[in-house]
């Protein structure tokens, strides 16, 4: 079989049709019956005239019918597009007017968004009850009656998987084009790494549009492994969230460092908590080391590791295994060294990428795609991506993050990096989370420091008590300005802290009572 996302279900539904593929509530769906399911969506696809090479968009929650779309997208040898439901309509149309797919398939919850996108794509609705408001191309039904023998598609290791779309500087959705080629390079690492096999039970938490969630699909259905998806109404409970990892019984968990943190937070985990826990990774966004160490005292029977990559390079670059608790909970965590077949460098201060994970470029912007994909400075003929995220190699050969290039900022005279204040807030007990932004002032200090912060339940913080703590770990030229408490901090699509939204609110902030 070639090397493509969609065979790896393939084989194992030849070699183990009634092995549990997918887990969610007390649904499973076997890798027999997901790949039957796919090979008929393939099918129904290509007889309405999808070609290979087509986007196909998805509009619909994270459970088992998105992963078979997803699949049955891929059979059919076109890119799969996955949509945000928590999306403003706007923004999706400008997504669906930029990709131009030759369907979007969505049901359930998706009615509304998708009758608003009629004009720009055919619906495919996944249902057998249309809503009136639908004009459907086909639907569940069709899908039913179509075969479940595979698609001859000659679909190559080197074409593109699916497009993702990141938030852009300039408030336009930048689509990353990703190629079968670049997830099985790090499904081939992660399985290797981490001995991943189908005894595991993998978790999945980030969302579909997010490139974390393609190594929690592809991961387990190249090992052979159970996805257990996290439930809807589960995933932003933490007391619920950790009883679904002990009543899941998983062996992997994914995710991004703010769920860790929330669960750290409230106590949710309880010491020597999920036995059968072997991994926990995190990526996306640095992880305080205080919630690590509460991590690693907690569950002392597992592995812990940082991984690290933008979107642009799929999924990860590069890893560091945690081997023992930080002895200090300002002690800086490295990205470590590159995966295999990635290639990890600090050029003037910035960390660049290079390897089997680089994308092609940005979805028809050859001029973006150009200012961040650059020749590399060694090797004819190749690229290297351009991060914005500041690094030093550490005698030890791994590579630590300073922070970005875009969050560094000087005020009085000082070079300041707002990440060193975020991790300095990080050791605070009053704190659940924190994050930091500047915010351009007329004044001589050019910039102004800003802090939201969420208090921890129970406490009663004020900005001055916060002040008071921090001083004893920065200098007074470092110290926020301005604070803003928050129920909890604004996010965006990928469970990311949303900055620009924090300027913006605490642009908008006048009251004397929030600077100091």
């Amino acid at each position: 079989m070639k090397r493509l996302l969609q065979n790896l279900v393939a084989r194992q539904a030849a070699e183990r049709p009634e092995a549990t593929a997918i887990v969610y509530g007390a649904k499973r769906l076997s890798y027999g019956e997901l790949d039957a399911a796919a090979n008929r969506l393939a099918r129904a696809l290509v007889e309405a005239g999808c070609r290979k090479g087509d986007r196909v968009c998805f509009l619909y929650p994270k459970k088992p019918a998105a992963m078979v779309w997803m699949l049955g997208i891929l059979k059919a040898g076109a890119m799969h597009v996955p949509l945000d439901l928590a999306s403003p309509a706007e923004r999706l149309r400008r997504i669906v007017a930029s990709c131009e797919p030759r369907f979007i398939l969505a049901a359930g919850p998706a009615a509304q968004l998708a009758a608003g996108l009629q004009d720009l794509s055919k619906i495919v609705w996944m249902e057998e009850t249309v809503p009136a408001a639908i004009r459907p191309a086909f639907t569940l039904k069709d899908v039913a009656r179509a075969s479940s023998t595979e698609t001859p598609i000659a679909t190559q290791p080197e074409d593109p998987a699916h497009i993702l779309f990141t938030s852009g500087s300039t408030g336009v959705p930048k689509g990353v084009v990703i190629t079968h080629a670049n997830v099985m390079a790090f499904v081939d690492w992660g399985l290797k790494h981490f001995g991943l096999n189908r005894t595991d039970r993998v978790s999945g938490h980030t969302p579909l549009h997010f490139d974390l969630s393609t190594y929690d699909i592809f991961g387990a259905y190249a090992a052979g492994a159970e996805l257990h998806v996290v439930p809807l109404e589960t995933a932003l409970l933490p007391h619920r969230l950790a009883e679904w990892i002990r009543v899941s019984r998983l062996t992997q968990w994914f995710s991004v460092p703010s769920v860790l943190n929330y669960l750290s937070k409230v106590d949710a985990v309880k010491p020597n908590d999920f036995p059968e826990l072997r991994r926990v990774m995190w990526c996306g966004e640095v992880l305080p080391t205080p919630v690590l160490m509460h991590w690693m005292k907690r569950l002392p029977h597992a592995r812990f590791t940082n991984l690290y990559g933008p979107t642009e390079t799929t999924i990860a670059s590069s890893y560091y295994d945690v081997r023992a608790c930080p002895q200090s909970p300002t002690e800086h965590i490295p990205i470590g060294k590159a995966c295999d077949g990635e290639e990890l460098v600090v050029i003037d201060g910035e960390v660049h990428i290079g390897g089997v994970g680089l994308s092609p470029g940005y979805w028809r912007d050859p001029e973006k795609t150009a200012a961040a994909f650059l020749p590399h400075p060694s090797r004819p003929g190749e690229r290297i991506y351009r991060t914005g995220d500041l690094g030093r190699m550490r005698p030890d050969g791994h590579v630590e993050l300073i922070g970005r290039a875009d969050t560094q900022v000087k005020s009085r005279g000082y070079r300041i990096e707002l990440g060193e204040i975020e991790a300095a807030l990080a050791a605070l007990a009053l704190l659940r989370e924190s994050a930091v932004v500047a915010i351009p002032s007329q004044g001589f200090e050019q910039w102004q420091i800003c802090c939201a912060y969420v208090r921890m339940d129970g406490h009663a913080v004020t900005p001055a008590a916060l002040r008071t703590e921090l001083a004893r770990l920065i200098p007074s030229y470092m110290m926020p300005t301005r604070w803003q408490a928050y129920p909890a901090l604004p996010r965006n699509p990928n469970g990311k802290v949303d900055r620009p939204r924090l300027k913006k609110d605490l642009c908008t902030i006048t009251q004397p009572s929030f600077e100091m």
